[in-house]
C-alpha cells in the first residue's frame, strides 16, 4: 500500500513524529536537500496578499531544485470561476505541490478531498486560512529551538498576548506537540474555543487561559502578540482597538516575564498597538530572526510532504504518478 499523501492543512496534521522530522530537516544544510523538488513546479495560490509567504515559500522551492509560480486568488477565482476542487484538479496536472492562502479554511479541505478522491498523490499545504497557520508555527519553533535549544523547550513557557486567532491556534497545538506549557491572555469574547482548548491540551501540553496579560506573561521564557485586526476583519477595527486596550506587549509587561524572556510576533507589527516600537526593536527581540526562519521552515515542509526523510534522501510518497 502507498503512503498516503501528505498533506498539511493543519498543524497536527503533521502529529509528533511528522513535526519532529519537519523541524530536523528544516535544520539541515539546504545542499542536503537540493534534489527534492529538482525539476518540478509548486504551485503557490494566494487569494491573500503577503510578504513573508510569498518570499519565503518561492525562495524554499528554489533551494529545493523546484519552479515556483505565483498565482493570484483572481486569476482562478476559486470558487467563482471554477470550484476549488476543479482549481485544484487543474493545478495537480503542472505541480508536484499545492499551496494556497486561503480566505476560507474548507477550500483547502475541498482542494486535498478532490486530489484524493482522484487518486492523484499531490499534497496541499496551508499558506494561511482563518482557521491556522501552520507555517508560521514552525518557524516559531526553529526560532525557539534556536534561542533555548530543542532539548530544553519542555520545560520553557511561551505566553501568547491577544487575540486566540489562527497564528495562536497553529503555535499552541505545535508547542503542545512539543511538550512547551503555553499560556494564552486575551479579552473576553476573544479567547480560545472549548474545542480548540481540548485539541491543544489532547497532545499532552499544559495550557493557561487568561484574560489577564500580566498573569500569561509572569515568568514566561517568550512572549508572543499579532496584530488585534488581521486581513477582512477591518470593519471591526475600532471595536477590536477598544477591546485590547491594555493588551499592548510594551516594557512594563515585559517585565513580569524571566530576565532571558525572548519577543516573538509573526508580523507585520502595528507599532503603538498590539505592541510597542521598543520592544519589537530591541534587545528581547527574535522577530527578524523568526522571519528567516519562514524561509527554513517551508524549505523543510516542502521536503517533507515529498517524502524526504531527515537524512535528506526522497521516496515517493507524494507527487509521483499520472497527473
Amino acid at each position: 500500500m502507498p503512503e498516503p499523501t501528505r498533506h498539511v492543512l493543519d498543524i497536527d496534521d503533521l502529529g509528533p513524529e511528522g513535526l519532529a522530522a519537519v523541524l530536523a530537516l528544516s535544520e539541515l544544510d539546504p545542499v542536503r536537500l537540493s534534489g527534492a523538488l529538482a525539476g518540478l513546479g509548486v504551485a503557490l495560490l494566494f487569494e491573500k496578499p503577503s510578504n513573508r509567504t510569498r518570499n519565503s515559500s518561492e525562495m524554499a522551492a528554489v533551494e529545493l531544485g523546484g519552479h515556483p509560480v505565483y498565482i493570484q486568488g483572481q486569476e482562478v477565482g476559486l470558487d467563482v470561476r471554477e470550484t476549488a476542487a476543479d482549481v485544484a484538479r487543474t493545478l495537480a496536472c503542472y505541480h508536484a505541490v499545492l499551496c494556497a492562502r486561503v480566505v476560507d479554511h474548507d477550500s483547502l479541505v475541498r482542494m486535498a478531498a478532490a486530489l484524493d478522491g482522484a487518486g492523484v498523490p499531490v499534497p496541499v499545504v496551508n499558506l494561511l486560512s482563518d482557521r491556522s497557520h501552520p507555517c508560521q508555527a514552525l518557524a516559531d519553533l526553529l526560532t525557539l529551538r534556536q534561542v533555548f535549544g530543542a532539548e530544553s523547550l519542555p520545560g520553557r513557557t511561551v505566553a501568547f498576548v491577544g487575540d486566540a486567532n489562527n497564528v495562536w491556534r497553529s503555535l499552541a497545538i505545535a508547542a503542545s506537540m512539543e511538550g512547551i506549557p503555553t499560556r494564552v491572555a486575551s479579552p473576553e469574547g476573544y479567547g480560545p474555543s472549548s474545542e480548540d482548548v481540548a485539541l491543544v491540551t489532547s497532545f499532552g501540553g499544559d495550557l493557561m487561559v487568561t484574560t489577564d496579560p500580566r498573569a500569561a506573561v509572569d515568568g514566561a521564557d517568550a512572549v508572543y502578540t499579532d496584530v488585534w485586526t488581521s486581513m477582512g476583519q477591518e470593519a471591526e477595527a475600532k471595536a477590536r482597538l477598544r477591546a485590547f486596550a491594555g493588551f499592548e506587549v510594551n516594557a512594563g509587561l515585559m517585565a513580569a516575564a524571566a530576565d532571558h524572556a525572548v519577543v516573538l510576533h509573526c508580523l507585520p507589527a502595528h507599532r503603538g498597538e498590539e505592541i510597542s516600537a521598543d520592544v519589537v526593536d530591541g534587545p528581547q527581540s527574535v522577530v527578524w530572526r523568526q522571519a528567516a526562519n519562514r524561509m527554513h521552515a517551508m524549505r523543510g515542509l516542502l521536503a517533507w510532504v515529498r517524502g524526504t526523510g531527515a537524512g535528506g534522501a526522497t521516496g515517493n510518497a507524494a507527487g509521483e504518478g499520472d497527473r
